[in-house]
């Protein structure tokens, strides 16, 4: 499929040459697949869409000039030729796909000022001029410019990130995140209005959690790459199980509140037993469950399993406050508990190691305790983040040409080949609501939850009750990019239901 670039051959040093592996020198050159429509960046427009209701009467207090702005649909059209300035910013953990959002913006003809380090390259003004993006093309990580989490709401910080806009004289900031940093870019988009600038601020999905979720937000990107590489490892482990018979692997899957990813990975593995924090069940019971499947599975000649636990489980047990007081809690700058610090898989693992003892477990029980989180981060993306990330790029770039601004990038229709994508720009403050944040109400974006009632979630309980006792792992191996491989271009089961 034809690009709007013509594909440049890597520059690469002696040193690239030697910190460059075959495989990321071979994905340089993919040439990611895009919507029909964004073949001619010139050939296009955005289209407003009818107002949707009224927002709640608090939030408009807080964002009075982005609240009820139109949602763009993105059609065929005569598109604007100004190229424009465009800053750019990753914030938050890493997801796969990052570098292509950045390639995206690059391929659009437009001059890019490169944030370092997150947001607070933004507040202190700390910035590269990106002028060759060749050696990051389809790479993981966010190295190009690097992240961070610092969360920009004083005032102080927002007069410091528009002075930031102005001595750049930037037409638009493109914020790369998940809800609390989009949840940012609204906060400076109102700022930047009430200031007088035009400065468009423009957001893009991202986490690999999978909970920025919506009717408009189909998918964040690096969810695809990193489940992948959690559902090898997975994989691998359950099949080590099966063939020692002799350990049972508590497995704890990145995911922050919502299970999407742990979801996602059961559906590709099939564990034994997958925790789903949004059933609210309580601690008691779960351990129970567990205790009960062991001894079921002893029953029937069995002393290995498999069981897989989201890390946001402890928020949704009924004994919360009372759990957390035995554990030490850290939170990060957006008042969210750090989960991924909590070592619940072996909590959990040691609560049932009593329970069996309490119920004269017959049988030799042997268990290990993985954690999986910063694995998937940073991996090389898959064909469809690849593909995903370059047309959000794009995207991007057109709406701080069409000057849009407090509004979030939206590719409808993920499940279908990426040239039948149809896009749209959503106005972030359509996604948020007020929470109590740090003993405050915050206007924050509304987290997505696995949805219970939902066609992936009642998909996964048909099957689950029979990967209890018999072995039914799958092995999905790692992820395949060359041509000719039968997962080249699939996309996330979650998609697919």
């Amino acid at each position: 499929m034809d690009l709007p670039y013509k594909l440049p051959r890597p520059r690469l040093s002696a040193e690239d040459k030697s910190s460059l592996s075959p495989l990321q020198k071979k994905r340089l050159q993919y040439k990611p697949e895009i919507p029909d429509l964004l073949k001619d960046l010139q050939a296009v427009c955005f289209q407003k869409v009818p107002a949707p209701k009224k927002t709640a009467l608090p939030l408009k207090k807080l964002f009075p000039n982005i609240c009820d702005i139109n949602e763009f649909r993105l059609i065929k059209g005569k598109g604007l030729k100004r190229k424009g300035k465009i800053g750019v910013v990753f914030s938050g953990g890493p997801a796969p796909g990052g570098h292509n959002v950045i390639a995206g913006l690059f391929d659009s003809k437009a001059k890019i000022i490169g944030f370092l380090d997150g947001p607070s390259g933004i507040l202190e003004n700390r910035y590269k001029v990106i002028e060759d993006v060749s050696l990051y093309r389809n790479q993981g990580g966010f190295d190009l410019i690097g992240t961070g989490r610092a969360k920009i709401e004083t005032k102080e910080q927002l007069e410091a990130a528009l002075q930031t806009v102005l001595f750049h004289q930037l037409d638009g900031l493109v914020i790369i995140g998940g809800d609390d940093s989009n949840t940012n870019a609204a906060i400076l988009a109102e700022h930047f209005l009430q200031a007088g600038s035009t400065a468009s601020v423009i957001g893009v999905p991202k986490t690999i959690d999978g909970d920025l979720r919506s009717k408009d937000i189909e998918l964040s990107f690096g969810f695809d790459s990193a489940t992948r590489t959690y559902a090898e490892m997975i994989g691998n482990i359950a099949l080590d199980a099966k063939s020692s018979g002799k350990y049972y692997h508590f497995i704890k899957v990145m995911g922050r509140s919502a299970s999407h990813i742990a979801l996602e990975c059961a559906l590709k593995t099939h564990p034994n037993l997958t925790l789903i924090s949004e059933e609210k069940k309580s601690f008691a019971t779960i351990i129970d469950e567990i205790v009960r499947l062991i001894f079921r599975r002893f029953k029937a000649g069995k002393q290995h399993g498999v069981i897989l636990i989201p890390e946001g489980l402890i928020e949704f047990v009924p004994e919360k406050n009372t759990l957390l007081k035995d554990l030490p809690i850290q939170k990060d700058p957006h008042g969210n508990i750090e989960l991924s610090k909590m070592e619940t898989e072996k909590w959990i693992l040691a609560r049932v190691a009593e329970g069996l003892k309490e119920k004269q477990y017959p049988g030799t029980f042997h268990a290990l305790t993985h954690s999986f989180g910063y694995e998937g981060r940073a991996c090389l993306p898959s064909n469809f983040d690849a593909n995903y990330c370059y047309t959000l790029g794009l995207l991007a770039s057109l709406a701080v040409k069409e000057r849009l601004t407090g509004v979030i990038c939206s590719v409808q229709k993920l499940a279908l080949p990426a040239a039948r994508w149809e896009m749209k720009m959503v106005p972030i403050a359509k996604l948020m609501r007020l929470e109590t944040r740090l003993g405050a109400k915050k206007p924050v974006i509304q987290k997505t939850l696995v949805d219970i009632k939902g066609k992936s979630f009642l998909h996964f309980s048909t099957l689950r009750k029979a990967w209890e006792i018999e072995d039914q792992y799958q092995v999905p191996g790692p992820m395949q990019f060359c041509e000719g491989t039968f997962s080249e271009d699939s996309v996330p089961l979650v998609l697919r239901q």
